[in-house]
């Protein structure tokens, strides 16, 4: 196992349900793997109901709740795509204060998929360079952001380091990246 990220804790933060599985999974592994603490942030206590696209997939333990916990816990977050999932988070101003707070300590953070709604919601995406799901480039862009239509998209324009990328197809690259970004 690489140490990589030996001694880094890492906040994954999600709806209770809707999150993509393997939007939620794979990078939690790899993360995992290369040494990072992993932690599941949702609004509510219990478990999160993970989807396979629109079919019920596994469920997971939550381990704290974003109101219970603190960014400076934390030296990074990786946001999960999903519709659901981000839809969900933007609208619960507990959550967008968290992703927020990560922008503001200027501490890294990977959304993939459909995860940076939960950005703009945030008011974090301006002057940013970002890729997504397709159909969200109009909201990123309406929020001040540019929209690349790529695997990945590794953005410093700002107080922190943002990775970004567009579904499960881009995962390698999207885990690849997001630790080379949260071990610097």
């Amino acid at each position: 196992m690489s140490t990589t990220l030996q001694g880094k804790k890492i906040a994954f933060l999600v709806a209770p349900e809707g999150v993509e599985q393997v939007e939620l999974t794979e990078p939690w592994t790899a993360l995992r793997d290369a040494g990072a603490e992993t932690v599941l942030v949702s609004t509510d206590s219990g478990e999160i109901q993970a989807f396979n696209h629109l079919d019920k997939g596994d469920t997971f333990p939550v381990d704290v709740t974003v109101g219970s916990t603190a960014v400076d816990e934390y030296d990074g977050l990786v946001l999960p795509g999903g519709v659901a999932n981000p839809d969900f988070l933007r609208t619960k101003p507990d959550a967008v204060a968290f992703a927020q707070a990560f922008f503001t300590a200027g501490k890294p953070v990977a959304a993939i998929c459909h995860a940076p709604w939960t950005l703009v919601e945030a008011g974090v995406v301006s002057q940013r360079t970002l890729t997504s799901w397709p159909s969200l480039q109009t909201d990123l862009r309406n929020a001040g952001a540019t929209w690349v239509d790529q695997e990945v998209a590794v953005d410093s324009n700002g107080p922190n380091t943002l990775v970004t990328s567009r579904k499960p197809d881009d995962l390698p690259a999207f885990c690849k990246h997001a630790i080379d970004v949260f071990a610097s």
